[in-house]
């Protein structure tokens, strides 16, 4: 039976975790971009993505996830693009202690509205050891309010089984839009 390939895009703001993810749940060692941080982003951490970062997930024997990491920077945004092609879903990790998580939110799905429409959106928020608010419930109501579909969950991208839950809910998601395809 031929391996399957799928491709995802794991996007957020600056420090909201996407290269540590890609890191911790990668059965490779992951290709990366980082550079050290040059504007306000030095103040937050000292290197920072400027083009992608690659990792690689074997779901099963069948099943192979190919995880591209964007840069968090706006100014960066034309490599959203380039690496949303061919992209079957996203991981939008979303930092918690940000000023204002929900434009966040609005930016990435309105910057990623191609990729979503075509595929299917999974969002981990990060960062809720240093705050607790906005919680869960106000990320629903957000997503509620943009009429999108998508699940939710608390994450730490350091944590294996978090960032492996996030791409099996992604996983599984794309495996039923494959099947309701392919009846229909």
């Amino acid at each position: 039976m031929p391996i399957k390939d799928k491709k995802i895009i794991v996007t957020g703001p600056v420090g909201a975790g996407k290269t540590t993810a890609i890191q911790t749940i990668s059965d490779i060692q992951i290709v990366n971009t980082n550079e050290a941080a040059s504007d306000a982003t030095k103040n937050k951490k000292p290197q920072t993505t400027v083009a992608m970062d690659y990792g690689l997930v074997s779901i099963s024997q069948q099943e192979r996830i190919h995880l591209y990491g964007t840069p968090g920077q706006e100014r960066f945004d034309f490599m959203w693009d380039v690496l949303s092609v061919g992209a079957l879903g996203l991981i939008l990790l979303l930092d918690n202690s940000r000023p204002n998580p929900q434009q966040d939110l609005e930016l990435y799905v309105r910057s990623f509205k191609d990729v979503i429409e075509k595929g299917q959106l999974v969002i981990g928020v990060t960062m809720f050891d240093k705050t607790a608010n906005p919680t869960l419930d106000d990320y629903r109501q957000w997503i509620d309010v943009l009429s999108i579909n998508a699940p939710v969950f608390s994450v730490d991208a350091r944590d294996h089984a978090d960032v492996h839950s996030l791409v099996q809910v992604l996983a599984s998601m794309l495996e039923v839009e494959e099947r309701s395809s392919a009846v229909a």
